[in-house]
């Protein structure tokens, strides 16, 4: 029987889904989603497959489903006027050869680690019993994700775009110098578990010092995170777009940039790297370090 929760003494008879749904229904102070997850892990019975499968599904359910909205509007002249390299509409062909790569890297490179994280987290004490943490726990500790996974991003993505790492590795990615969509995993297979040790590996470094994460905060965490990259790849620009609202915020302006002068704008998820370190690729941040070093040059005259 899984670990998921600790008395099992009130279920007899189960035999479905259902069943253990029902019998997770008598168990006062859980919620609706406290009581599907602990019926899925009891229902499957071996928290090691549980896991396992729970999140690939979840991943491919998640990227595809964020893909397929953009891949439609790529078809619908309408979105022109929003696409932000204008001319430059990826066509079926090359949709196509892009999604059998992804495909690729998500069976043969990303799908073998999946299967042994739930061993990990056991041995480093990542929960996954009911009840979860509070909804001000897991908000805390996703913001925290976001920040120090926009710092590796920025510092390892960086650093892929010099020399060899560029040639051999990086360049895969810059294939499209527009993206759209489903580029935000169409990568190196060292690329992708290089930058995608920001996304597994912080909450992980997280939990060894803290002691303090659940695995449904993963769980939240991953979607989020890959809404992010997918969001980032592509290649509109709306007036609703959230970095209107919230500045700090990169999108896909920012990372459309990067794809298209092929080298700044090098964080994820926030702009501040960027803008702090003289690095925001295109003619915004051209303009802006002409203005600084004008500034600076001018200062020196004046002493």
């Amino acid at each position: 029987m899984s670990t998921v929760y600790h008395d099992y003494s009130g279920f007899s008879n189960i035999t479905t889904f259902g069943e253990t749904y029902a019998a997770f229904g008598n168990i006062e102070g859980l919620n609706f989603i406290e009581k599907l997850w602990a019926s899925y892990y009891t229902y499957i019975g071996n928290d090691i497959f549980a896991t396992g499968l729970l999140f690939f599904t979840v991943h491919e359910a998640l990227y595809f489903g964020r893909c397929i909205p953009w891949a439609i509007i790529d078809r619908i002249p309408y979105f022109n006027k929003y696409k932000i390299q204008d001319t430059k509409i990826p066509s079926n062909q090359e949709q196509w050869e892009c999604l059998k790569s992804v495909l690729t890297s998500h069976f043969l490179v990303e799908a073998f680690p999946i299967w042994f994280f739930h061993p990990l987290c056991q041995k480093i004490g990542i929960s996954y019993q009911v009840p979860f943490p509070t909804v001000a726990t897991m908000a805390l500790q996703v913001a925290v994700f976001f920040v120090l996974e926009d710092a590796w991003h920025y510092w390892f993505h960086r650093a892929l775009h010099y020399g060899v790492f560029y040639k051999y590795i990086h360049k895969q990615h810059h294939r499209y110098a527009a993206p759209f969509g489903l580029t935000a995993e169409y990568a190196h297979p060292v690329e992708v578990m290089l930058l995608g040790f920001g996304t597994v590996g912080i909450p992980i470094v997280w939990c060894l010092i803290t002691g303090d994460l659940h695995l449904f905060t993963v769980c939240i965490w991953i979607a989020l995170r890959l809404f992010q990259a997918v969001d980032a790849h592509s290649g509109y620009e709306f007036p609703w777009s959230l970095h209107h609202f919230l500045p700090i915020w990169a999108g896909a302006d920012h990372h459309d940039e990067h794809h298209h002068h092929f080298i700044g704008s090098y964080a994820s998820s926030f702009r501040w790297w960027d803008f702090l370190l003289d690095t925001e690729a295109g003619p915004k941040g051209k303009s802006s370090r002409e203005a600084k070093m004008k500034v600076k040059a001018e200062s020196k005259k004046s002493i």
